[in-house]
């Protein structure tokens, strides 16, 4: 089942029905996925509002700090989430967890690839472009 359908089905069914269409595995992966392109989202957003808010600092020394602090935040955010599925896999091997059975990078990737072409498309006059 694929973005639009999950979409569609969210309206007519209830979040328990449509869960059952997924094993525990793909709920995971999708969940991380989704927090991947949500992280990936806000960053963008941040580090937008911290070039602004740079530009208009206006020469101000704590101006400009704050505004390096955001984009430097949103920066090391973004690495923090991409890494987190890695430090995830690791912390659960070094407690003896199979951790990775239940997570995995690949599939994880091919998701957020797939909802990123599923929604991304942008369309100029019926047209649309990739």
């Amino acid at each position: 089942m694929d973005f639009p359908l999950l979409i569609a089905s969210l309206s007519t069914d209830s979040v328990l029905d449509v869960a059952q269409n997924y094993d525990a595995i793909e709920i995971i992966n999708r969940a991380i996925a989704y927090a991947i392109i949500l992280a990936g989202f806000l960053s963008v957003v941040f580090t937008f509002f911290g070039g602004i808010s740079f530009i208009l600092s206006g020469g101000q020394e704590d101006k400009i700090k704050q505004a390096v602090s955001t984009i430097r935040y949103a920066i090391i955010g973004l690495i923090v989430t991409i890494f987190s599925v890695v430090i995830v896999a690791l912390v659960g091997n070094a407690l003896g967890l199979n951790v990775v059975q239940y997570i995995n990078l690949g599939e994880i990737f091919n998701l957020v690839e797939e909802l990123v072409s599923s929604t991304g498309n942008v369309t100029n006059g019926g047209n649309a472009l990739e």
